[in-house]
C-alpha cells in the first residue's frame, strides 16, 4: 500500500523521536549492568507500546487522514506477526538431526542449502526450520559467528529470487513483476554475493575448527547422529502457510488460515518434539512486541521519505540500491521497497511496472537487491534476524550485542561485499 505523501508541517522532523529512541534502546539496553538490564526485560513492553501508543495519537489527532495510514501500518503488522508468528509455531514442530561432521565444508554445504531453501519456503521460513538444527549441529564449537552467517544467508541474501524468499519481492509481485522475472535478472549477482558470504564464512570457520583441540575435532567430524525428521504433519502445515501467502488480500483471509495452520500445529505436534527443540514462545513474543513499536514509530519516517524522496535526484540505479538499502537496515524492508519502487516509477517517467521492467529493469533490481541484501546489516533489518538470535541466545549461544554485530561482522565483512556487487553489477 502507498504511502500518502505527507507535508513536513504535519509530520515535523520531531516525530522521528521515538523511532530513533527505540532502536537506540534496542541496541543499548543489552550492553548495560545486570540492574537495567532487569529493569529493561521486564518493561520493554510497556517502552515499545507505549512510543508507539505516541505516535498513534499524534496521527489521529493532528495527520489528516492518520486514522487511514495508522490502519495501513495495523494491518501490515498484523500480517507480518501472522506470516512471522505461524512459520516460527510451525517450524517449532520439526525436529530435524542431521549426521554429524560439523567440519568448515559440511557447514558452507548446510548455509548454501539454507540460501535455496530460503527461496522455496521464505527466509522466515528457512530460518525457523534450520536454525536449530544449525546449532546442534555445532553444538560443540558453536560461537557468534555462526549465528551471524546464519542471519547473513538464511534469513536475508539467500531469498533474494522469488517472490516467496522475502516480502519486498512479494509486493513487488503484487504490483506486477512477474513471478519468475526477478530470478532471470539477478541469478548471477546472487550466486556472486551467496558465493562471497559463503567464502568469508569459511574463513572464520576454518580458523575456528584449526584452533580446536586435536581431540575436539576428531569429535566434530565423528558426530554419530544419523539423519533424524520428526514432526512430519508441519511440513504439510509449512506448505499451507505458504500458499496462504498467495490469498486474496481480503478479511484477512490469508492471516486467519496462517493463524489456523499454527493452532493446528501446536495441539497436533507431539510433545516430545518441542521438547526435544527446547520450543518456547519467547522469541515470538520478544520480535511481536518490540516490532509492534517499530512498526508504530517508523510510520513518520517512512513518510518523510515518502514527502521528500523526488527531491534526492536519484538519476541511477546504483544510488537506489545503496539508498534503499541503508533503510532497509534499519526500517522495515517492505514499505522501505515499495516507496523506493515508487520512486524509481516517477524518477524514469515509466507508466506503470510493465514499462518500468522493460525500459529500466536495473531500478528494480537495485531496489530488490538493497532491500533485501541490506536487511542482513543489523538485527532489526529482517523480521527473521531478531527471532534467530532470540533463539540462539534461548539455547544458550553467546550472540553479538546490536553494536557488536555491527562492528564484528556487518560492516567490516558484509558490506564490503554488497558494495563489490554494486559496482560490479549496477
Amino acid at each position: 500500500m502507498p504511502l500518502t505523501l505527507l507535508a513536513t508541517d504535519v509530520v515535523p522532523p520531531l516525530l522521528l523521536a521515538p523511532f530513533g529512541l527505540l532502536l537506540l534502546l534496542i541496541a543499548t539496553m543489552p550492553l548495560t549492568g545486570h540492574a537495567v538490564k532487569k529493569w529493561w526485560d521486564a518493561y520493554y513492553p510497556h517502552v515499545a507500546l507505549g512510543l508507539a501508543a505516541l505516535v498513534g495519537a499524534y496521527y489521529l489527532v493532528r495527520v489528516p487522514g492518520g486514522a487511514v495510514e495508522l490502519g495501513h501500518t495495523l494491518h501490515d503488522y498484523v500480517s507480518f506477526i501472522c506470516l512471522v508468528g505461524s512459520l516460527f509455531i510451525v517450524a517449532g514442530g520439526i525436529h530435524l538431526k542431521v549426521s554429524g561432521e560439523a567440519t568448515p565444508l559440511a557447514n558452507v554445504v548446510f548455509l548454501a542449502i539454507g540460501a535455496i531453501a530460503a527461496n522455496v519456503i521464505g527466509t522466515t521460513g528457512a530460518s525457523m526450520v534450520l536454525i536449530r538444527p544449525w546449532i546442534r549441529m555445532n553444538k560443540i564449537r558453536i560461537s557468534a559467528y555462526h549465528v551471524v552467517f546464519f542471519i547473513f544467508i538464511v534469513s536475508n541474501v539467500g531469498g533474494a529470487l522469488t517472490p516467496v524468499g522475502d516480502p519486498p519481492l512479494f509486493l513487488g509481485y503484487l504490483r506486477g513483476v512477474p513471478f519468475f522475472w526477478l530470478a532471470g535478472q539477478v541469478m548471477v549477482p546472487w550466486l556472486a554475493t551467496v558465493g562471497l558470504v559463503l567464502a568469508a564464512f569459511y574463513f572464520f570457520d576454518r580458523r575456528s575448527f584449526r584452533h580446536m583441540p586435536r581431540k575436539l575435532q576428531a569429535e566434530a567430524e565423528q558426530q554419530g547422529e544419523t539423519w533424524r525428521f520428526d514432526g512430519a504433519i508441519n511440513v504439510l502445515l509449512l506448505l499451507v502457510i505458504i500458499g496462504a501467502v498467495f490469498l486474496p488480500d481480503r478479511f484477512l483471509l490469508r492471516e486467519a488460515v496462517m493463524a489456523g495452520a499454527a493452532v493446528a500445529s501446536w495441539f497436533l505436534t507431539p510433545k516430545v518434539v518441542h521438547a526435544e527443540n527446547h520450543f518456547s514462545f519467547g522469541p515470538i513474543k520478544e520480535v511481536a512486541l518490540l516490532f509492534a513499536g517499530i512498526f508504530a514509530t517508523m510510520l513518520p519516517a517512512l513518510d518523510y521519505l515518502a514527502a521528500h524522496g523526488p527531491a534526492l535526484g536519484f538519476t541511477h540505479p546504483l544510488q537506489y540500491y545503496f539508498a534503499s538499502g541503508a533503510l532497509s537496515s534499519v526500517l522495515d524492508n517492505a514499505p522501505t521497497y515499495a516507496n523506493f519502487f515508487q520512486l524509481a516509477q516517477a524518477t524514469t517517467g515509466a507508466n506503470g511496472t510493465a514499462a518500468l521492467l522493460a525500459g529500466h529493469p536495473l531500478y528494480v533490481v537495485a531496489v530488490s537487491l538493497g532491500s533485501v541484501f541490506f536487511g542482513a546489516m543489523t538485527y532489526i533489518g529482517n523480521g527473521p534476524n531478531f527471532m534467530v538470535k532470540s533463539i540462539a541466545h534461548d539455547a544458550g549461544v553467546h550472540c553479538p550485542t546490536f553494536f557488536g554485530y555491527i562492528g564484528k561482522y556487518s560492516l567490516p565483512v558484509l558490506l564490503p561485499i554488497l558494495a563489490l556487487i554494486g559496482w560490479a553489477f549496477l
